[in-house]
């Protein structure tokens, strides 16, 4: 479901892409520290948004530096790390291993199943950290089996709205913070994004092979694309309403880029996908 999260390269200059790099091979670091190389395969760039995010809205103080690793032997690459770096890692591990583990039990994927097993330990470690996170994420899945389940019936704002207060819980890292309302409000609108893109992008496949998909009925609209763009459109206005409620200044402009751009450069590229396709059918 993850994967929408990421930067425009073309709105950002290099020395800034850097920066976001630095974010994510520090994310990996820690990963490889806290969870073992099976952690490290988990990385993704939303993780890391967070990460950036929490750095720039609390600056607890950030550890950088240079090294090589597995992925980059030859060449040393910088890093930056941060006080919640290791949340950041706790979380992505949680997430990746519930997917793996739901991917196992719904598709019968043996390769699944084998990578849920090298990765529960670290999981195990996480849950035992962050046990109200990791319910929070055990309580969507249930969610979602349940809606999907249903078929046709399934109710798309309920499988929306729940994911984004999965990744709102996810958002918010200190308990009773002054900041929570507005973390959880731009976890809430990116959740939301990210699982009705996802839903999105996959329609013309799921239809074509019998799979669930909650926007099937919506589909048959004639409005359908206008309806699911200013769907999203409203979604991310509500994160990046609260984003800038937030007194952040550090990396402020890289943030922005996600937020306002990156995560519509899939949503481009499938636009563009389809236009190949309906001209390769004229």
């Amino acid at each position: 479901m993850f994967g929408y999260i990421a930067i425009n390269a073309e709105a950002l200059p290099k020395e800034r892409q850097a920066r976001f790099r630095a974010f994510y091979c520090g994310l990996c670091r820690t990963l490889r520290m806290r969870h073992g190389l099976t952690g490290a395969v988990t990385l993704s760039y939303d993780m890391t948004f967070l990460a950036m995010l929490l750095n720039a809205l609390y600056e607890p103080g950030e550890q950088t530096g240079r090294e090589r690793c597995a992925t980059h032997p030859l060449k040393a690459h910088e890093y930056a790390c941060f006080p919640g770096m290791e949340y950041a890692a706790d979380m992505n591990v949680a997430l990746a291993w519930h997917k793996l583990r739901d991917d196992w039990l719904d598709d019968g994927n043996a390769l699944s199943r084998v990578e849920a097993r090298l990765l529960r330990r670290g999981y195990e470690r996480a849950a035992a950290t962050h046990s109200e996170k990791c319910a929070a994420i055990e309580r969507w899945l249930e969610i979602v089996h349940a809606e999907e389940a249903k078929g046709e019936g399934a109710g798309l704002d309920r499988l929306v709205n729940g994911t984004g207060e999965l990744l709102g819980t996810l958002f918010a890292w200190r308990r009773d913070d002054v900041w929570n309302d507005e973390l959880r409000a731009v976890g809430d609108g990116l959740g939301r994004f990210i699982y009705f893109m996802d839903a999105y992008e996959d329609l013309a496949a799921d239809i074509r092979k019998g799979r669930f998909n909650p926007l099937k009925s919506l589909a048959e609209r004639p409005e359908y694309e206008e309806l699911c763009r200013n769907a999203m459109l409203g979604m991310m206005a509500d994160a990046t309403d609260a984003f800038e409620r937030l007194p952040v200044v550090l990396d402020a402009d890289i943030l922005r880029n996600i937020l306002y751009s990156g995560v519509w450069t899939r949503y481009g590229m499938i636009q563009k996908r389809r236009s190949k396709e309906h001209k390769g059918e004229e």
